[in-house]
């Protein structure tokens, strides 16, 4: 597969096959993700599996948690948010044979002094945003699908997210990326925003 046809496939996959996923798979998603640029060299991020029933089980609680939680950000009333969660939860949405946790080291930085805080943090989830998407890029190629989940760092649901994987409080969570073949036919969706709207040379 060429690079632009899977950077074209690329889409968010919300529905899952209960296949599973191997070991194998994983591991080639994983290599794929840290030849992503990483800055000052670092690689601070660490890559958490969860594929158990139980792991698994408690991730999707957790997702759902979390989508609750942006629903009432928005402003949602609370009986559309119940039936929002029905219908993830009854149709199965987010539902995958394995969940992958992408956190970063705050405590592993280049520049010290506080002054510096911001900068490395910053550095550091973009170091693993580009890892996730070399990822998910490395998924399509082996036919899988993907979905970025954001929602799981409300707070209150992080430090979960955290403790399910067993990691300290220097560990921040950057984002959960469900993985699993796709159920149904893949469509990605064009772009709402044209490359003269977005591109600007000075």
């Amino acid at each position: 597969m060429e690079l632009n046809e899977a950077i074209n496939l690329r889409t968010s996959v919300r529905y899952f096959m209960e296949e599973p996923v191997s070991d194998g798979e994983i591991r080639a998603l994983i290599e794929a993700a840290i030849r992503a640029p990483t800055a000052s060299g670092l690689e601070n991020w660490l890559f958490v599996v969860f594929k158990s029933d139980e792991a698994r089980e408690k991730i999707y609680e957790l997702i759902g948690e979390g989508m609750e939680e942006y629903y009432r950000a928005v402003n949602l009333p609370e009986e559309k948010i119940k039936k929002l969660r029905g219908r993830i939860f009854e149709g199965g949405m987010f539902r995958a044979p394995a969940y992958i946790a992408v956190f970063i080291n705050r405590d592993v930085r280049f520049l010290k002094g506080k002054e510096f805080d911001d900068v490395e943090f910053l550095w550091s989830a973009e170091s693993a945003a580009l890892a996730i998407e070399n990822l998910m890029l490395k998924a399509v190629e082996l036919g899988l699908g993907t979905v970025y989940i954001g929602v799981t760092n409300f707070r209150g649901i992080e430090e979960k997210v955290r403790e399910l994987a067993g990691l300290g409080e220097e560990w921040a969570l950057v984002g959960v990326i469900p993985v699993g073949r796709p159920r149904g036919e893949v469509k990605p969706r064009k772009r709402k925003k044209s490359v003269d709207e977005v591109l600007r040379f000075v």
